[in-house]
């Protein structure tokens, strides 16, 4: 029988080792007696009725029939295995190989300078080493797994070599002596015929006598005389065939079929007792993995005191970590980054403007009044009076009075941005030339429309809404594109950077609804200015993604024309109607690509963008078929006109979608 022997490099201080020659007879006892393999059934007192019927079963006609087909579920049984060990063998190279190259990357990314260092770099670095170690435990016992497979399957290739060859033999000596006793009765069953005519011929019988021959009918002498001479022949024949039957079948019980059987038994048991050593080796290779990875993650201290340092656990090696102390020696790293100290701020007023009076607390200026309760006619009388009292002559540069200035920055309500400032100036500032009272008395209207600008939703909030400047719903592609020189329109642009930014993994997106009232002050920022709006800060559209998938297919449905045209839509439809899935796309995109320019890059972008969310399904549960639903009459039909074709709509996006990368180019 052929020898298992899988060599492979062993580990040192608790890791695992694999060799096939490891002497498993202390701790399992073997299957097979090697003083038995071969020499038949054991006999005990017993067993000895078992044992007859077995040596019975074996020595008869199906002996030899009934042993090929016990080998061929052995050789079946090694070359399952053998794909089992393979395949095994794969997989833990495959992890094993895996395991080792995440230990390189993490290693590299733990030792850049933008990843944590200190105690937690210097310990994780060791972690990677414990991970390392058990991947070359896996290697080994995948090595070992492998050379294991080309024995058994060495095994089973020989083995049915062995089984075809004793088939052949054995069948052939079978079919011999089956030959010989067929062509016995045969000579038994003419011999017989030919002594019947014999006697009949014999003892006078008429019956069907008269016998014509070449020259003209026999006598019966004649024909008795006939039939004798060919009695005797068939008789000589009948024996000589009799002897070669009787030959030939104590050939076969004797000779051949018992050394067919035996051959066959010592294949089978080959077969069997090296399939179980593969099968122990498995068993302790299993073993020996576990013991060296738990020994790599948890090692047994040395209670000897040898000279080396013992290895530390994975437990000891995460609580080394030093949370605090990492913290520390981070910050202490920057003291020689710590510029001058500022001066003390406080106030430090000119010679000039000394006078008997004291100047105003600043924070008097700062601390505005509440808005007024009074009607506005009230605080214009209110101001008048105020100005009659006595003030010190003002240069000529001086800001205008306090009621030009507050009327100049009320809003279309009545209620300006800038609410008592002309009733604080003209009480509390001191003389004109005071430059820091005329500085906190002006209204400054030009800042004020720079807040606006930069601020679009908190002045949405004050106002209650902005001027429609450059409208983008209702308007047609071609019109956008003619104004603002965009192949996408902007709002289509930040909607689908939103979405791709903070809504990939949102569960139902383009399918749950977002908030109105967003969704109404988004579409007015867009109205008065897309230029104004960047999605990239989440609190741009109130931290709420749905509504700004809201707002995208608003825009979509307001259309003048669909996007994909109705012009093309009867197209579409027709190209839905085909079965085959590949005409049926290549019908889309030629339709596609008749489109006109902004509706083709707006649908190249948006279909882009889509596939990217039916990629993150496993997370938002919404794949083609979903988003084809939430995007088939919005992008063909926004008038509703064609309501019994929704079906064949969201066909025709979900075909796009499943498509997307032979339809359009992903640069």
């Amino acid at each position: 029988m052929a020898e298992f022997d899988t060599n492979s490099r062993s580990s040192s201080d608790g890791e695992a080792s694999f060799h096939g020659s490891t002497n498993l007879s202390s701790s399992r006892p073997p299957l097979v007696d090697s003083s038995n393999v071969g020499n038949g059934p054991i006999s005990s007192a017993s067993d000895e009725p078992s044992n007859q019927a077995f040596n019975d079963v074996l020595q008869s006609e199906i002996g030899i029939t009934t042993l090929l087909g016990r080998l061929k579920q052995s050789i079946a049984s090694a070359r399952d295995f053998a794909s089992f060990l393979k395949k095994r063998s794969a997989l833990e190279e495959e992890h094993a190989q895996g395991l080792k190259k995440l230990c390189r990357s993490s290693h590299d990314t733990a030792r850049r300078p933008e990843s944590r260092q200190g105690s937690y770099a210097q310990n994780f670095d060791e972690v990677t080493q414990i991970h390392d170690r058990m991947a070359d435990n896996g290697v080994q016992f995948a090595f070992s797994l492998h050379q294991m497979h080309e024995d058994l399957s060495e095994l089973a290739i020989e083995k049915e070599r062995g089984r075809k060859q004793w088939k052949q033999s054995g069948f052939s000596a079978e079919k011999k002596a089956q030959d010989a006793e067929a062509a016995m009765e045969k000579a038994k069953s003419k011999y017989e015929s030919l002594a019947e005519d014999y006697e009949r011929a014999r003892t006078g019988d008429k019956q069907n006598s008269r016998v014509f021959g070449l020259k003209g009918p026999k006598s019966a002498a004649q024909v008795e005389e006939d039939l004798l001479r060919k009695v005797q022949t068939a008789d000589s024949e009948y024996q000589s065939r009799v002897q070669i039957a009787q030959s030939l079948r104590q050939e076969l019980v004797t000779s051949l079929r018992p050394q067919a059987v035996k051959a066959l038994q010592d294949q089978i048991v080959e077969c069997d007792s090296g399939l179980t050593l593969q099968l122990q080796k498995f068993a302790s290779f299993n073993e020996k993995l576990l013991l060296g990875n738990g020994l790599c993650v948890s090692p047994l201290q040395d209670s000897s005191g040898g000279g080396a340092a013992p290895r530390r656990s994975l437990r000891d090696v995460i609580h080394r970590i030093d949370n605090e102390r990492d913290l520390k020696t981070y910050v202490l790293g920057f003291t020689s980054r710590i510029g001058p100290k500022h001066p003390e701020i406080r106030y430090e007023r000119h010679p000039t403007l000394q006078s008997s009076q004291p100047p105003q607390p600043i924070q008097t200026v700062l601390q505005m009044p509440k808005v007024p309760t009074q009607p506005y006619h009230s605080q214009q009388q209110q101001l008048q009076t105020s100005s009659a009292l006595p003030m010190p002559p003002a240069p000529s540069d001086a800001p205008p009075a306090a009621s030009d200035t507050r009327a100049a920055t009320f809003g279309p309500d009545g209620q300006g941005f800038d609410h008592g400032f002309g009733h604080l100036t003209s009480h509390t500032t001191p003389p004109a030339h005071n430059s820091f009272a005329q500085s906190a008395s002006k209204p400054n209207h030009s800042s004020s429309q720079a807040d606006t600008s930069s601020q679009p939703i908190a002045i949405i909030n004050k106002s209650g809404g902005l001027p429609a400047l450059k409208p983008v719903f209702g308007i047609s592609l071609d019109e956008l594109f003619s104004r603002d020189h965009s192949a996408v329109p902007m709002i289509i642009h930040q909607c689908l950077q939103a979405v791709d930014l903070y809504g990939l993994d949102v569960e139902g997106i383009y399918r749950a609804s977002g908030t109105s009232s967003h969704i109404n002050t988004l579409r007015n920022i867009f109205d008065h200015d897309s230029m104004l709006v960047d999605f990239r800060n989440p609190e741009t559209f109130f931290h709420d993604v749905n509504s700004v998938a809201g707002l995208l297919k608003q825009f979509l449905r307001e259309l003048p024309d669909p996007l994909l045209t109705a012009e093309h839509y009867h197209n579409f439809i027709e190209a839905a109607h085909i079965d085959e899935d590949i005409t049926r796309r290549d019908s889309l995109h030629a339709i596609i690509n008749s489109l006109p320019d902004p509706n083709y890059a707006t649908l190249r972008a948006l279909t882009l963008h889509l596939n990217r969310v039916q990629e993150h399904s496993s997370a938002n549960k919404m794949n083609a078929g979903n988003l084809a639903i939430c995007f088939g009459p919005t992008l063909m039909d926004t008038s509703g006109a064609h309501m019994p074709d929704s079906g064949w709509q969201v066909r025709v996006v979900d075909t796009i979608l499943q498509n997307t990368y032979q339809i359009f180019d992903e640069d």
